[in-house]
């Protein structure tokens, strides 16, 4: 089992659920890594979204409260994700606490590749432990191995406690493991 290969089957087994959407940069269009993850998933299920994180994010989250969807919000990288962190930390996350609400988003996004070649610093940081750290109501999973993956999402999706779930991956494993 390959890494890739787990995140498509992954994606794929999400497609074929009736109440997902996935939404964000470069999933009805190609430019990432994560693109090809999506090619199978049918074009009325991916929503394509500006360079405009922190409204994708209230978006995925007002579609959850609407009870009736299970968003997939999808960031390329940490460093991308961290301009939705008003919306995933003080609203995703305290809705449960403030309310019967508990909206369940999966939030899909990785640690950027520095193979073959190195990116920069603004796109490859691994804030993992800092999401853990700051939300009581989203479990932060890391995806280390291709074992873990389908399982992950799975969960992610099955959850009867309603949490949300974001989802780490690692560019560089894409094409290495």
């Amino acid at each position: 089992m390959k890494y890739f290969d787990e995140l498509k089957r992954s994606m794929d087994w999400l497609a074929g659920k009736p109440d997902t959407l996935f939404l964000g940069q470069a999933v009805a269009a190609a430019g990432t890594g994560m693109s090809n993850t999506l090619k199978d998933v049918p074009q009325e299920k991916l929503l394509e979204f500006p360079v405009c994180e922190d409204m994708q994010m209230g978006f995925a989250n007002g579609l959850s409260l609407a009870g009736d969807c299970v968003p997939i919000s999808i960031f390329p990288r940490w460093n991308f994700l961290l301009l939705a962190t008003n919306q995933i930390v003080n609203h995703l996350d305290k809705i449960p606490a403030m309310s019967e609400y508990k909206p369940k988003v999966i939030i899909r996004t990785a640690i950027g590749s520095e193979r073959p070649i190195h990116p920069q610093h603004q796109h490859v940081g691994d804030y993992t432990e800092a999401f853990r750290s700051m939300t009581t109501n989203i479990e932060v999973v890391r995806l280390d191995e291709p074992e873990q993956i389908f399982e992950s999402y799975q969960k992610s999706y099955e959850r009867e406690d309603n949490k949300s779930t974001i989802l780490v991956e690692w560019g560089d494993y894409y094409n290495e493991k």
